[in-house]
């Protein structure tokens, strides 16, 4: 039996007896060790060989049911592979099932999928985070080596942290969107899962790259890890962190400090506290504008008519936003505070290398604890700002909180993608 064969039976297997109460996938590839010995077959194999993925159901992969996780989408099967599935496949990464996630990704905790809520498999009962929720937990469960999500305000950094492993949201425009099913093409970004900053690395090196059909992606460099020395580090605190995760953090710095001898230097960035509130009037009217396929008569069914709250309520949002009498008021105000904060970040780049703060202000919650809106869009405040400002962040593990993990986040200007993940990497190595 060939290496991605075993790997997979291993997989499937762990999936059958694990996988019911946990609820990462929302479909298995039937045709998963037919696959596997096909790539075992190959006398020349591709850069991720071995490597068996889940995927995000918001991203097309050919003849599987892509529903986003919404009624609107149930019987909806992909007819072609997005950019990112055709570079895995041609390097010979092995798709093994379609994970669970918030509804159209609208969500901070995947309890808004229309398939039940996911489960963090490092924290039972409690939330994994959102909106990529079955993708964090099909990696930190055991289920794949390494999967896609995609992130809009922190949908890979948010469950990266709860489930704790690594996720990564790359610059915006370094991985093509072509196939992705979006939230918000302004701010969206597809980014790898993996329980080891390597791994992550060796799938970011493969799906990035300019797209001719996604006319936002671009030419960049190979991502690979090297030894970075006199770092400044940049440490930003915001308001509203848990003060045992602050901790938790505080105390990574001083590690990496003494290890590396790298200086550290507070810094601020203005209008970081205008963030969620310049997040949500560009995601609500991008998806209005992005939902208006949904219309029951090409494909699926009404999307008004058959999804849950949360996406209804950024549909009425989006709506009310565009509205002729307003002009496009709200929608241009807030992208001219995107751009004010995109402009602190290049400032304060110029002074440090990267940037460390929490991922999250808080801990997971119990599933299906009542929340107000307000309190679930906070979990997204320090992760949004990155996507705001188009550049790269990682989450990485920081520490545990009574057992719970606890994500740090790692900030690096835009196009510095390689330098972020050498830095998360040697600092993955501190034990």
């Amino acid at each position: 039996m060939g290496v991605v064969e075993q790997k997979v039976k291993q997989y499937l297997d762990k999936i059958e007896k694990n996988d019911e109460r946990i609820n990462s996938f929302l479909f298995i590839n039937p045709n998963a060790l037919e696959e596997a010995r096909a790539i075992d077959a190959k006398s020349k194999k591709g850069k991720l060989y071995g490597l068996v993925f889940g995927i995000k159901s918001n991203i097309n992969v050919k003849g599987m049911p892509i529903s986003c996780a919404s009624k609107t989408l149930e019987d909806y099967k992909g007819t072609f592979d997005a950019t990112v599935i055709e570079k895995i496949k041609a390097e010979d990464g092995l798709i093994i099932g379609i994970t669970n996630c918030d509804e159209f990704a609208c969500g901070s905790s995947g309890e808004t999928s229309a398939f039940g809520a996911t489960e963090n498999p490092n924290a039972r009962g409690l939330i994994t985070g959102g909106s990529s929720s079955g993708s964090a937990a099909s990696v930190a469960a055991g289920f794949c080596d390494v999967s896609l999500g995609s992130d809009t305000g922190g949908s890979i950094r948010n469950p990266a942290s709860h489930c704790g492993i690594v996720g990564v949201k790359p610059s915006y425009g370094l991985v093509s969107r072509y196939g992705l099913i979006d939230l918000s093409m302004s701010l969206d970004q597809i980014g790898p899962f993996a329980r080891n900053v390597s791994d992550a690395v060796r799938v970011l090196d493969v799906i990035m790259g300019k797209d001719e059909r996604d006319t936002r992606s671009v030419d960049s460099s190979a991502v690979k890890l090297d030894k970075v020395k006199n770092l400044k580090i940049g440490v930003l605190k915001v308001n509203g962190v848990d003060k045992e995760i602050q901790k938790i953090v505080d105390g990574k710095v001083e590690e990496i400090k003494k290890k590396f001898k790298w200086d550290t230097k507070e810094i601020e960035i203005k209008h970081i506290d205008l963030a969620v509130q310049t997040y949500y009037p560009l995601c609500y009217t991008e998806f209005f504008s992005a939902t208006r396929r949904f219309d029951g008569r090409r494909y699926g069914k009404k999307i008004e008519d058959s999804c849950g709250e949360e996406v209804l309520r950024r549909i009425l949002g989006g709506k009310e936003i565009t509205k002729a009498e307003f002009g496009g008021r709200y929608y241009n105000k807030a992208l001219e505070v995107k751009e004010l904060i995109k402009g602190e970040f290049e400032k304060v780049f110029k002074e440090v290398d990267c940037i460390i703060l929490p991922t999250c202000p808080g801990l997971p919650w119990e599933i299906g604890k009542e929340m107000a809106v307000e309190e679930v869009y906070a979990y997204d405040a320090l992760t949004i700002p990155a996507n705001l400002a188009e550049i790269c962040a990682v989450s990485i593990p920081a520490g545990k909180i009574k057992g719970i993990p606890v994500g740090m986040q790692i900030m690096c200007a835009k196009g510095e993608d390689g330098k972020m993940l050498s830095i998360a990497n040697q600092i993955e190595m501190i034990r």
